[in-house]
């Protein structure tokens, strides 16, 4: 795999992870995997689904992935090769292969997936993802919606006492009940996170709150794809350099 290259002036590459120091905490899309213009058409390469179960073991089972989606769409896409989950934005969360995912607020109410659906019926380009705990409105296929999307998801949002998460060319409404942030705090309260320092490697405006909570106990968040405002300390320019890290950490003694 060719080496990354960084920009003069930009927050530096992460150190490689400490073993027996660090937890690592990783969302999925822009992160781990490419983004596509359709959510159900992402799929992990083999290197990914075999690098993943190798980082688990070597820091000892302090690996989880904090993500939008729900945790059976990130067991979908990764093969069930990681066992902690936080999805929806941490209002799903398990702990354990085959355990129970603990719901942090109740399922929306059907309106409001029906509501945006009907929104988007005759909106080409717009697309409507059910999560159960939250619906997301992607317009990547339809940019020029942005404004009338958002518009229309942040009236839905406020109209039944939930929130809208901006994220990259997708709002989503949702319950306000947790956050990426919450989800990697409520990990290291227990083992075998708790006691160690939480690094946090996201690429979108959705992962900010868990660049805060990890510098707040402790840690760094990492930044992936081009420099902007961000919480976290240290940057990789993609997905490609996010795996090269990830590689080198396991060839360190750190």
């Amino acid at each position: 795999m060719q080496a990354p290259s960084y920009e003069r002036g930009s927050p530096p590459p992460p150190e490689p992870l400490g073993r027996g120091r660090d937890s690592l905490f990783l969302d999925l899309d822009g992160t781990l995997v490419g983004i596509r213009a359709r959510p159900e058409d992402v799929v992990a390469e083999a290197e990914l689904l075999e690098l993943l179960p190798r980082l688990a073991d070597w820091l000892e089972g302090r690996v989880a992935v904090v993500s939008g989606r729900s945790v059976a769409d990130v067991d979908r896409i990764l093969q069930g090769r990681v066992r902690c989950v936080a999805g929806v934005h941490g209002l799903e969360w398990r702990s354990e292969f085959g355990g129970p995912v603990v719901l942090a607020a109740e399922r929306l109410a059907p309106v409001v997936a029906g509501e945006l659906k009907a929104f988007a019926e005759n909106r080409p380009g717009l697309l409507v993802e059910d999560k159960g705990l939250g619906v997301a409105l992607h317009y990547r296929g339809a940019p020029e919606r942005e404004a009338e999307a958002v518009a229309f998801a942040e009236r839905l949002a406020a109209e039944h006492g939930l929130t809208a998460q901006h994220g990259a060319k997708v709002v989503e409404v949702r319950s306000p009940a947790a956050d990426k942030g919450e989800a990697i705090a409520r990990f290291l309260t227990a083992p075998p996170f708790a006691g160690t320092r939480p690094v946090f490697v996201g690429d979108d405006v959705t992962d900010e709150d868990g660049f805060r909570r990890a510098a707040e106990l402790g840690g760094l968040g990492v930044l992936v794809g081009p420099e902007r405002p961000t919480a976290a300390r240290c940057r990789l320019p993609d997905e490609g350099a996010v795996r090269v890290w990830l590689q080198r950490s396991l060839g360190s003694e750190a």
